[in-house]
């Protein structure tokens, strides 16, 4: 796989905004991190229990991840993260950096794009969720050639301190609480129905979530851990918004390739290699391919999503058809306060 171009050198100042320090329970054998887990703050409402770790809420599982991730995973200078809350995009970033970065080796208009042949998710591997790349394989990450383009959930300042102080490149894309939370319950609520378990109701949603209790939640202190970082980071820390892809795709392909080091050259400007990007990873075309419509993804060879759950609609605003007016105007208040001061709106 062709790969970005080497990084630029990580900034000495201003100092990193977000904490990624080493803690003790980042040195747990396999055989003391369930009890360790167990021990930590629970709470049900979703409908698996959450843990809360470092500030944050995860399902078992995802934590496992986690926690093994700080003591295992070795970052390197010349990694890619592209780091997302669930339902924020993930499938779209990844569809759009796996295009820009190996667009060398992998011609747009190949019948045999990996893009058209896979689904998005599989071409990315996450560093704290093993064996999401479809098949029963799982990727040995420290097997895969520099540089590595990887994906992540995890907040800022649970990813393991060396990837700060590295300089790896993170991209970080982020998008209205009210879709994402709208997105989030049809997921959760599929995932449910395939367990035989019961859903949720949008209003129990809606208030579990203005409490900031929802999985890799509270969602405003994901943003904004990652905000702040991109403010005393611009060089390695990218900022998006899902809307600012939907408003002008083409613009966003173009920064994604500066900032992963692969600038559209001047023949690729006049031949339309952005607006190509944009189409191919456009929801209507990822929608319409078959790759994408059967089989799906085993996550740890635990929890199997169908391939399908990851598209639904696509759709900025669309929170509407689902929560009433004075629900939005609520939870935009409560962003809008978390928010205040740190120069990121919504």
């Amino acid at each position: 796989m062709a790969q970005p171009a080497a990084p630029a050198p990580p900034m000495s100042t201003p100092e990193s905004a977000t904490a990624t320090e080493s803690s003790p329970e980042d040195a747990l054998s396999e055989e003391s991190l369930n009890d360790f887990i167990s021990s930590l703050p629970s709470r049900e409402g979703w409908p698996q229990p959450l843990i809360q770790y470092k500030g944050y809420w995860f399902k078992p599982r995802m934590l496992e991840g986690v926690l093994r991730t700080r003591r295992a995973f070795l970052p390197r200078a010349d990694d890619v993260v592209l780091a997302t809350q669930p339902k924020c995009g993930t499938t779209w970033l990844k569809a759009l950096a796996f295009t820009i970065a190996n667009r060398s080796c992998h011609g747009l208009g190949a019948t045999d794009h990996p893009l058209l042949t896979r689904h998005a998710q599989h071409l990315v591997p996450f560093i704290e969720i093993p064996g999401a790349t479809g098949g029963d394989d799982h990727i040995n990450l420290g097997a895969l050639p520099s540089t590595r383009l990887l994906a992540t959930h995890m907040p800022m300042s649970l990813l393991p301190p060396e990837t700060r102080s590295l300089g790896c490149r993170v991209v970080y894309l982020c998008r209205d609480p009210k879709d994402t939370l709208v997105s989030r319950l049809h997921f959760e609520n599929k995932l449910a129905a395939r367990g035989g378990g019961a859903g949720l109701s949008m209003d129990d949603a809606f208030g579990l979530f203005c409490e900031g209790f929802s999985p890799y939640g509270p969602f405003w202190d994901h943003c904004l851990e990652y905000w702040k970082e991109s403010l005393a980071r611009p060089d390695t820390v990218l900022f998006l918004k899902y809307e600012e892809i939907k408003l002008d795709p083409a613009r966003v392909v173009r920064r994604l390739a500066s900032f992963l080091g692969v600038p559209l050259t001047e023949d690729e400007e006049g031949s339309g290699v952005a607006e190509e990007v944009a189409r191919m990873c456009s929801f209507e075309t990822l929608t319409g391919l078959e790759v994408n419509q059967v089989g799906g993804v085993s996550h740890g060879n635990r929890v199997h999503v169908d391939n399908s759950v990851f598209y639904r609609k696509g759709e900025v605003g669309d929170w509407a058809n689902h929560m009433n007016r004075e629900m939005g105007v609520k939870l935009d208040r409560i962003v809008e306060e978390k928010l205040q001061g740190s120069g990121l709106v919504f």
